[in-house]
């Protein structure tokens, strides 16, 4: 039996739920099933390729919706869950009890261990710390903006190296050694231990530059990095550059996308009062109400700084009214 993984790539989250849902499925399922993993991304056009489920089961954990009937398992907690009406519809008709959705987790990790906990008598107790810091990574639940960028504790070096490392094998062996492991131990594993120290002085690099060409105006910080090579970068950075911010909107480039972040500070001292899934969704992307983005073609960064800049406007107002 092999079952095929797909997690949402560059993100702690996804891989936590990666690593719950195959010891559940390996513990209560089928002790004797293979795994493969693969990593996906939100880019513009299709998210799955031909060959994505290609195992004898299939899995998708943090990321939207399949109406392939090839599809056996999916997780998920975005608001922007769908593709198309249709993809839902055809979610809502499903009657197999294997595929779950509620954007009211702070993390897929969390949603994945309880579901299988309750439904399939799964003890995910063994995992407890990952659960406990992918809600924490996932769900912005740090108690300052220093804290979220402060890359001292096992789970915060892991994160960096999953979101921002940049070989494409790391995922999955992160994938299978928390399976086993505990985060300290796997943090100290060749190859992923040779990827902290180089990361962590790009993490601080990354803050510099962030540090040059944010602005803060009317409540929204504002900054284009796609010049510098910074996807991946700690999203939490504008908030400790500019406290004051509610919103921050950064455009960035990489080899396979454009992509504008728009996310809202936890620790604003005037609350959110959008919902950013929702003005992401219009420009074809999508997320959470606290944080979503929006991917483009590299090739139409251009087209990516007018629509931030047109985000910029409808918050900057919006904040000015209010």
């Amino acid at each position: 039996m092999r079952v095929k993984v797909l997690f949402h790539d560059r993100c702690f989250d996804g891989v936590a739920s990666a690593v719950v849902f195959s010891r559940f499925y390996r513990e209560r399922v089928n002790p004797r099933a293979e795994f493969a993993y693969a990593g996906l991304m939100h880019r513009a056009g299709r998210l799955f390729d031909d060959g994505a489920f290609d195992g004898d089961e299939n899995a998708i954990v943090d990321f939207k919706y399949s109406s392939s009937e090839r599809l056996t398992w999916w997780f998920d907690h975005h608001d922007s869950a769908f593709l198309s009406p249709e993809d839902e519809a055809h979610f809502r008709r499903d009657r197999s009890g294997k595929k779950f959705l509620d954007p009211t987790y702070k993390s897929c990790t969390k949603l994945v261990a309880d579901i299988t906990a309750a439904r399939f008598g799964f003890d995910p107790t063994p995992l407890e710390e990952l659960i406990r810091w992918a809600d924490i990574i996932d769900g912005a639940q740090y108690p300052d903006p220093r804290a979220a960028i402060d890359l001292t504790e096992p789970a915060m070096k892991l994160m960096l190296v999953v979101e921002a490392g940049r070989d494409d094998h790391l995922p999955e062996r992160v994938i299978r050694a928390l399976q086993e492991k505990s985060l300290a131990e796997v943090v100290k594993e060749p190859p992923i231990a040779e990827w902290v120290e180089p990361l962590l002085k790009w993490h601080e690099q990354a803050i510099e530059t962030i540090r040059r060409v944010v602005r803060c105006e009317r409540d929204v910080a504002y900054f284009d990095v796609s010049e510098y090579g910074l996807e991946g970068y700690n999203k939490f950075i504008p908030y400790y550059l500019c406290p004051e911010a509610t919103y921050s909107i950064g455009v960035s480039l990489s080899p396979v996308r454009a992509k504008i972040s728009v996310g809202s500070n936890p620790w604003a001292p005037r609350p959110r009062r959008h919902n950013l899934a929702k003005i992401c969704e219009r420009y074809g992307g999508g997320g959470h109400a606290a944080v979503a983005a929006i991917s483009l073609p590299p090739e139409e960064i251009e087209r990516a700084r007018a629509i931030a800049q047109e985000i910029l406007r409808e918050l900057q107002q919006s904040e000015a009214t209010s």
